[in-house]
């Protein structure tokens, strides 16, 4: 589920860069351990937030909207759809509360090309992705961990 965020361009539209890139992050997503993931999730929402604000400042709308859709389904299927809620208690429910607001934000900045909402948005959801790149390495170093 979390290679599919995007999906690759067709095999005739493809240059040796973006077949390279395309199998870097297969491969990436092979090999990362689930903090490693949700760190990818959280930088992509974030780039995908920078790319809509682009084309709304451009008035590319159709790069609006694609990127608008790329972060909602990372909010949406990447974060949300993964919180246990039954082991996550009270921080799972923040987090599902976090992330439904988000989504709710990033609709209204499509429909009303409200670049203040964007910034809302990474503003809300960067302490989190800094907080989880901060913990990496502990994650990663902890007993019983798999890498």
């Amino acid at each position: 589920m979390f290679a599919t965020v995007t999906a690759p361009a067709p095999a005739s539209r493809r240059t040796p860069a973006s077949a390279y890139r395309q199998v870097g992050v297969d491969t990436g997503v092979a090999a990362a351990t689930p903090h490693q993931l949700v760190l990818m999730l959280l930088d992509g929402f974030d780039d995908a937030l920078l790319q809509a604000a682009g084309a709304m400042r451009d008035g590319v709308l159709a790069l609006k909207v694609r990127a608008l859709d790329r972060a909602v389904r990372i909010v949406d299927e990447g974060l949300k759809a993964n919180l246990d809620l039954a082991e996550g208690g009270a921080l799972a429910a923040r987090l599902q509360a976090l992330y439904g607001y988000v989504s709710l934000r990033l609709l209204h900045a499509n429909l009303h090309d409200d670049a203040a909402a964007l910034d809302e948005c990474r503003r809300l959801m960067r302490p989190l992705r800094d907080a989880w790149a901060a913990i990496g390495p502990q994650v990663h170093t902890a007993p019983g961990s798999p890498r």
